[in-house]
């Protein structure tokens, strides 16, 4: 079922087998240093899906926000989730990444039959029985949907929070780890917002407990 663009054979597959509402799911935030883990799920109308849908990843930031809009518009039902950094290093970016996505699926106005979900690990506790798909953002087009409302919504966050903690790059990095993010963190130390439980945050306070020491 893989071809070189997204598709709708998933979703159709599962309507032939009962399910009529059939949502993609997908998520963005796994790997930066600060905000949250954000999920989207979408149930598209089959009779209006805008054109263009793929992977977000694969889309320049401009099309990445007429997709969302088109999407918002034509979609039959719009989910938005998170798991915030304190949830995160409370329960692990794996669990929080699963959270995200329950959060997503129950946020639909109208609940979904049916679930296709990007990647090759299935939520424990889903509100409907579920399929995932391993690239599934470059091959479902409800999934290929879900990355995008899932990246623009969590870029515009990070955007906002910039306007509080401004030496920290999030407007252009979005929370990942470039070299003026941490430069920033040596320099002010961590934000509400960051990830203490990732590796280099770890690094950052073990360092600066050492030097209270000395």
């Amino acid at each position: 079922m893989v071809t070189s663009a997204p598709h709708y054979d998933y979703e159709t597959a599962a309507h032939t087998q009962g399910y009529r509402l059939v949502a993609g799911i997908d998520e963005v935030g796994r790997g930066p240093l600060a905000g949250p883990v954000m999920a989207a799920a979408v149930i598209l109308d089959p009779a209006s899906i805008p054109r263009g849908l793929n992977d977000s990843k694969t889309l320049t930031a401009k099309k990445r926000l007429i997709l969302f809009d088109e999407i918002m518009l034509a979609a039959r039902a719009i989910g938005i989730g998170s798991a915030s950094a304190v949830e995160i290093d409370a329960m692990n970016i794996r669990q929080a990444t699963f959270c995200a996505m329950r959060r997503a699926l129950s946020a639909l106005n109208q609940r979904a039959d049916f679930a296709l979900i990007d990647g090759n690990a299935l939520p424990p506790n889903l509100l409907c029985p579920a399929q995932t798909i391993v690239k599934g953002d470059a091959q479902s087009l409800s999934i290929a949907a879900a990355s995008i409302i899932a990246k623009v919504t969590r870029d515009r966050l990070m955007v906002r929070l910039s306007h509080h903690f401004p030496h920290y790059g999030f407007e252009e990095n979005a929370g990942y780890p470039t070299e003026k993010h941490r430069m920033a963190l040596t320099q002010f130390g961590p934000t509400p917002y960051h990830r203490m439980s990732f590796g280099p945050l770890k690094h950052l306070q073990n360092s600066e407990e050492n030097s209270g020491k000395q």
